[in-house]
């Protein structure tokens, strides 16, 4: 059996003597997608920054989260070594691109940057990579848009670049962060279907963080329910949606509406 990618075992977060996340076990397999849903407050993003190094100040994780082909734990590395492991073997998208975005770059200075710090292109050719990824996330006129900067930018289009630098260096988990939250519905659905298209040309496995389970059931294979910081119920896609055991799970079902079919 293939030994899974992402390993996550008892997995905390705490803000002094507040325990906010609680016991996350959690396994990933390479090119599997898998989502976490659930309210606001439920521990789902703190999950996610957690598992990237990237708590706000304040807080502490504990546990263990483990990723095939780096010799130690996450949680335990330098931030030297972690920001190695971040934009090369895990991309990041978030809810607000411009939280993610230098203003005062151009866009395709931001692009470049990701993969000269991790050297996996050739500096000569980065231009040539930077236009290819640009034009690959559908953003339009890539020979303008590596001249501009993100304030010139449409909230879909920004959301393409961080995409663009999530996937620059083919990392092996794209860890996304209610990445759809803040656009309206057509462009909402443009940037899922890259986020799936994209990510499966690079052989990428997805974390997907959402409270919209119409979302998370159109994109991942199998699905965790997060409520008050402790994961409440987890499965496939289609077990979860179509057979709730959790009354957590079932009230999200109800306020969404959503019908999932077998075989979907």
């Amino acid at each position: 059996m293939t030994a899974p990618l992402l390993t996550v075992a008892g997995l905390g977060v705490a803000a002094g003597r507040d325990t906010l996340v609680r016991e996350v076990d959690l396994e990933i397999a390479r090119n599997e997608r898998v989502g976490i849903i659930g309210a606001s407050g439920s521990g789902k993003t703190l999950t996610c920054l957690a598992l990237a190094g990237l708590l706000p100040d304040g807080l502490t994780a504990t546990g263990s989260v483990r990723m095939a082909g780096v010799d130690a734990d996450l949680l335990h590395l330098s931030e030297r070594r972690l920001a190695a492991v971040r934009g090369l073997r895990v991309g990041m998208v978030f809810q607000e691109p411009m939280t993610a975005l230098n203003p005062t770059m151009t866009v395709g200075r931001q692009v470049a940057e990701v993969m000269l710090r991790h050297r996996t292109v050739p500096r000569r050719q980065v231009r040539g990579r930077v236009l290819e990824l640009l034009a690959e996330t559908g953003l339009p006129d890539p020979d303008r848009m590596v001249r501009s900067y993100p304030h010139q930018l449409s909230g879909g289009q920004r959301q393409r670049v961080v995409l663009a630098i999530a996937l620059a260096n083919a990392p092996d988990l794209l860890i996304c962060d209610e990445p759809t939250t803040a656009l309206d519905v057509t462009v909402q659905a443009r940037v899922l279907e890259l986020i799936s298209s994209r990510s499966a040309a690079v052989d990428a496995a997805v974390l997907f963080i959402s409270h919209d389970l119409a979302v998370v059931a159109s994109l991942c294979d199998r699905i965790l329910v997060m409520f008050d910081g402790r994961v409440v119920e987890a499965g496939s896609t289609v077990q979860v949606l179509t057979a709730p055991q959790h009354e957590h799970t079932k009230q999200l079902l109800a306020d969404a509406d959503l019908t999932v079919r077998e075989g979907s």
